[in-house]
């Protein structure tokens, strides 16, 4: 596990444990020796997550749309920032970069970037890992409707087994560095 893509929020929650979480999360993947692939932003957890991997030393790729690059506040410090035209360009980059997944809390951009990997993981585009790191109980509720799409028989049991769920950031990674 080379590089792990992160999809958080360009907001910080109301909630500190929310960036406490981004901080620790870069600080434990430059410790690892894991370099950052995320959305570019220099401003609330993905900020956060981005500067604390490169305080630890660590390299990060930012990838923003030209639109987002204004409205998120570009990060100009990185050790690559991918500019590109649309969200679109923007996920298949990530995508493409990065060998496995995590969701920090985030909004309905977190949440779109993180389901359209494990869609693809479904049906068989990739294998790399797609993980929520569920601070503060944050994806709790997701993990239950999960459960009820495949008891209306929405989706299959297999693909929730797809979906690596933990609370603590060093037990993540390690599960990340043996998938």
């Amino acid at each position: 596990m080379k590089k792990i893509a992160v999809f958080c929020g360009s907001r910080t929650g109301h909630d500190p444990k929310y960036m406490e979480a981004a901080k620790q999360l870069g600080k434990k993947l430059a410790e690892a020796k894991i370099d950052l692939v995320y959305g570019g932003s220099m401003v609330g957890c993905m900020g956060a997550v981005a500067d604390a991997v490169m305080e630890g030393g660590g390299e990060v790729i930012g990838v923003i749309p030209k639109k987002l690059a204004k409205i998120e506040v570009a990060h100009q410090n990185l050790t690559k920032l991918h500019i590109v035209e649309t969200m679109h360009e923007r996920k298949a980059m990530m995508a493409d970069l990065a060998d496995g997944f995590i969701a920090l809390p985030g909004g309905s951009g977190t949440m779109e970037e993180w389901f359209e990997v494990l869609t693809w993981a479904q049906i068989g585009y990739h294998k790399k890992p797609c993980s929520l790191l569920n601070i503060n109980d944050y994806y709790t509720p997701l993990i239950s409707f999960f459960d009820h799409m495949i008891e209306q028989g929405f989706v299959n049991k297999e693909h929730k087994q797809l979906i690596i769920v933990e609370n603590e950031i060093d037990k993540l990674i390690n599960i990340l560095k043996q998938f």
